[in-house]
């Protein structure tokens, strides 16, 4: 018999009830140190007093009117967007999904526009993950993604991670533009090299294409920047934005330039839910921390402190791990032994880490984490890979 929930989840055995910080707590007392922040969504933890001060305070007032009316904390998320950001002009979702639909839409309106209607194909890559909706898996393409969900949105070309001479190869009279993250999440935490990403934008000018970055999971702070394309002094034209932004509050939003929003008017896309009061007002309180630049720079010292203890640890075991990668605090340990074995056997440790793809691990804590929450985290992180190697 079918359960009441569907089930399209393979979860493991656990169920909290409690969050502070960096830490859950399940119904029978256990305390877990998280890892995986809700898959990147916890940016600043789990019950922020600041994110819940925001959320109470607008639940008390105004929850939804519809996107028919004027919503002022939507306004106030966007301005402050705007203000840390490339984008002229931002839309929001309820998910990085949604994000990527209207990202979509937005690059083949644009050049619709401009009389070139022929132009819609979408340049993506290898191990790439956009959402798992039609437009998301036709984008990235992969067989687990797609198999028997077709016949699958036309108009995407896969191309593998880092060929940059395919992508040049690639361009026709239809391509309309280039997708990528800047650091692959789903896809085991591969980043993009600056110099890669510098020569796609270039790619993208050379050619009158527009460049869409999706930073639905390496955004908001997660890299030690703002944004994880600003490590390579690029902008793109369009970019998906959801997890981080919403500190665990269901948001997403798509920023773009003036230009490449230009066939966007009225009526041509909307969203029932989306910048609603509460999701926008818990987002301008995840801006006000995450774009400062003092808590930017914490980010980066947490992270090479974490990542300098990793690699000791994949030293000390390479039986278990091969190396580490990422940037800052998204972070991946490829494993020698079987990922997903490692994740149980950090359950049993009390210790959430997220599974990727090439046989990853993916440590993806609060960006509030402490110093002591790092040692910990390696300390079961130590007894974690001794289990694995006498299992």
């Amino acid at each position: 018999m079918i359960p009441s929930v569907l089930p399209t989840y393979n979860r493991a055995p656990l169920e909290f009830v409690k969050g502070e910080g960096a830490w859950l707590t399940t119904a029978d007392g256990r305390r877990f140190l998280d890892l995986g922040s809700g898959i990147a969504v916890n940016a600043l933890g789990h019950a922020h007093p600041a994110l819940v001060e925001a959320l109470t305070s607008q639940a008390q007032n105004l929850w939804h009117v519809s996107n028919l009316y004027q919503i002022p904390q939507q306004q106030a998320l966007a301005d402050k967007l705007v203000e840390h950001t490339f984008a002229d002009t931002v839309f929001f979702t309820n998910s990085g999904t949604e994000a990527c639909e209207l990202a979509v839409k937005m690059a083949r309106k644009y050049f619709y526009d401009k009389g070139q209607p022929e132009q819609v194909e979408i340049i993506t890559f290898d191990g790439s993950f956009h959402g798992r909706s039609s437009a998301g898996i036709a984008a990235a393409g992969s067989e687990k993604m797609v198999k028997g969900f077709g016949p699958l949105l036309p108009g995407f070309v896969h191309l593998t991670f880092g060929d940059l001479d395919g992508v040049t190869n690639a361009i026709s009279d239809s391509t309309a533009a280039i997708m990528i993250e800047p650091v692959q999440g789903e896809g085991g935490i591969r980043p993009v090299p600056d110099a890669e990403l510098k020569a796609l934008r270039q790619i993208c000018d050379d050619n009158g294409l527009l460049l869409i970055l999706d930073e639905v999971q390496c955004g908001v702070g997660r890299t030690g920047k703002l944004f994880a394309h600003e490590w390579a002094g690029i902008t793109p034209d369009i970019m998906m934005v959801a997890k981080g932004i919403g500190g665990g509050f269901p948001l997403g939003a798509v920023l773009a330039t003036e230009d490449a929003a230009s066939g966007m008017t009225a009526g041509t896309h909307g969203s029932t839910y989306g910048g609603n009061p509460l999701g926008c007002a818990v987002g301008c309180a995840v801006m006000d921390h995450v774009a400062d630049p003092d808590f930017l720079a914490e980010v980066n010292r947490k992270a090479g402190l974490l990542r300098q203890k990793l690699e000791g640890l994949v030293a000390d075991h390479p039986e278990v791990f091969e190396e580490v990668r990422g940037s800052g605090l998204m972070l991946g340990l490829k494993c020698a032994a079987a990922n997903i074995d490692v994740v149980n056997a950090g359950y049993a440790n009390e210790l959430i880490t997220v599974p990727a793809a090439d046989n990853v691990i993916r440590l993806l804590p609060p960006l509030t984490l402490t110093d002591e929450d790092i040692a910990e985290a390696v300390s079961r992180l130590e007894k974690t890979a001794a289990q694995v190697e006498t299992a």
